[in-house]
């Protein structure tokens, strides 16, 4: 092709973005009947499993603050009914409820403490390809999952151990996971790009540093969601402390409250008026209900994005 010919040519025009396309040139998307039928069965389903979910949260509520007589008669449905607190002021009368909260703070505390510095460690150390043990640790951690000794010979070990009846039955137990090993160690297999380790090991980082100024800032949602569930495991554990706890002052939150729950029903049985006794003893056990889960409930919408987020990035991959 000559030069006469090339500039004979007109140059491609460019190519027309959406901004450019007139608008009553844009394709509109129409929705049928059927779209918004589809649509409304699914925020129907949705508002069907939320009021679920939902109401019966909201009922132990305003049951828990109505008259003890309009919750037994049924009179309470959507609205509390002769609003009283006098269960909450039986519940709070207790010194025994505090010193449960204390000790359940500290196990809860103390104990996420400790599973957070044992598990991660030992999930990045699984997680390296380097390891080479570490097919055959983590099978071995895998059995603990499926057998284990039974209570009897924790029991016995435990004794041996002189933990039986203090503090740390609550926490070294039950210090590792595996179950959180294996998602945290999913978590830095897929999420942390190995070309990280290669430029920490250009600039002359140790494992250590490597871990604990690249691997552990880059792992928060995953690290929130662990804790959440370490969290919410002590503050939930109750057969720790029916078993092997024997002081009523090193009892956690739970076990007092079914002490609590235990001795009001005991009375209202022995009492004169057992009707409005026992009527009394349902109020409380709502109360207990509310007071036994509300630090949980405040806690999650803090770590609620972690905890989407973690649970997604850290789930088990084939």
């Amino acid at each position: 092709m000559n030069a006469s010919t090339t500039a004979n040519v007109a140059p491609l025009a460019p190519r027309a973005s959406g901004d450019d396309i007139p608008w009553n040139k844009k394709q509109r998307q129409t929705r049928t009947a059927g779209d918004w039928i589809v649509d409304i069965i699914i925020w129907a389903l949705v508002a069907v499993v939320v009021i679920a979910v939902l109401y019966p949260l909201w009922f132990i509520i305003i049951s828990s603050i109505s008259d003890p007589n309009a919750v037994a008669g049924g009179r309470v449905s959507w609205l509390p009914v002769d609003v009283t607190f006098a269960g909450f002021q039986r519940i709070f009368e207790e010194s025994s409820i505090w010193v449960g909260y204390r000790n359940t703070l500290i196990y809860s505390i103390v104990g996420t403490a400790v599973n957070m510095i044992v598990t991660i460690p030992v999930a990045f150390a699984l997680s390296r390809a380097e390891f080479k043990p570490r097919r055959v640790i983590l099978f071995l951690f895998t059995v603990t999952m499926f057998f284990s000794g039974g209570l009897i010979p924790s029991y016995m070990l435990y004794r041996d151990l002189g933990i039986l009846n203090t503090w740390w039955v609550f926490i070294l137990p039950g210090a590792v996971s595996v179950y959180n090993v294996i998602v945290a160690r999913s978590f830095f297999e897929t999420s942390i790009p190995e070309e990280l380790h290669d430029a920490a090991q250009i600039d002359g980082l140790s494992y250590f540093g490597y871990f604990f100024k690249i691997v552990v800032p880059l792992s928060s949602a995953i690290l929130a969601v662990i804790g959440l569930y370490y969290f919410v495991g002590h503050w939930n554990d109750f057969m720790t402390g029916l078993i092997y706890i024997i002081d009523q002052d090193k009892k956690p939150l739970q076990n007092v409250l079914q002490q609590l729950l235990l001795v009001n029903q005991t009375t209202s049985t022995a009492s004169v008026g057992v009707s409005d006794a026992q009527r009394a003893a349902d109020q409380m056990k709502f109360g207990i209900i509310i007071v036994s889960t509300l630090p949980l409930l405040v806690l999650y919408p803090f770590l609620q994005k972690y905890f989407n987020k973690g649970v997604m990035l850290g789930a088990v991959k084939g």
